[in-house]
């Protein structure tokens, strides 16, 4: 059996649960996760509807699917797939975040199954998803593709895997890095390990390694003029998302 804490970084996990009380903050510490939500969900929900073909114009498209959003936080994407209809568990390996995402799921009456476990522990439980959100997680991770192959053996045959991170180039440290703890103060120095980003080809090749089909990828793109993100079919230069299927 894989060990339950293969793929954790307690550096990492004990950075992000010092900033858990900012989660639902606008202006704080995660003011880029906020700005950069949308763009996110617009992905996310376009790739769910069309792999599990369903009407995103509908009351409650994604009832009757069981979501993960694996490294889920404050509950910026759980809440959202909620409202949207799914059944969502959200785990993560931050003990401080579980409490800070419940209490704001119970105060805009969202039920939503806040663990503080890692996937391998899920995994070893036998749980399995239609789909497993993995966004912004897998630059933090010990284990790569440890990581991703237990994301796999999550999901149902059929299910679908969406996983973001960063591109590793100059620009993405200029960016995500300087611009974003320096420059701007959006983040504390140190967040991010430029080493440990991960180019769009490397990517492709661990979720491979898994055992999941990669079918799409998109760059999520931000505009310093009109202060928005956007996606991309050309530009995964910094942040970027993938979709993933386990046949």
């Amino acid at each position: 059996m894989q060990n339950t804490a293969s793929s954790i970084d307690p550096e990492e996990v004990a950075k992000f649960e010092a900033m858990s009380a900012e989660w639902w903050d606008p202006n704080g510490k995660f003011k880029p996760l906020h700005l950069m939500n949308p763009c996110r969900l617009e992905y996310l929900t376009t790739q769910i509807a069309a792999e599990f073909g369903r009407d995103l114009a509908a009351p409650r498209p994604f009832e009757g699917l069981r979501i993960l959003d694996i490294g889920c936080g404050g509950g910026l994407l759980s809440e959202p797939m909620a409202r949207l209809g799914a059944d969502v568990v959200g785990a993560d390996a931050a003990p401080r975040n579980i409490p800070v995402a419940r209490l704001h799921a119970e105060a805009q009456g969202l039920a939503i199954d806040y663990r503080n476990t890692t996937a391998e522990a899920l995994a070893a439980a036998g749980e399995q998803f239609d789909v497993v959100l993995n966004m912004e997680v897998v630059e933090h991770v010990a284990d790569p593709q440890a990581f991703l192959t237990t994301c796999q053996m999550l999901l149902k045959k059929g299910g679908l895997m969406l996983c973001s991170t960063m591109n590793r180039n100059p620009k993405s440290y200029v960016m995500a890095v300087f611009g974003a703890e320096v420059v701007m103060r959006w983040l504390p120095k140190g967040t991010h390990d430029w080493s440990k980003f991960i180019t769009p080809d490397e990517l492709y090749a661990l979720i491979r390694g898994a055992g999941l089909e990669p079918v799409d990828r998109k760059g999520m793109v931000f505009n310093p003029l009109s202060w928005r993100w956007s996606l991309s079919a050309r530009d995964l230069s910094v942040n970027y998302a993938t979709a993933s299927v386990k046949r």
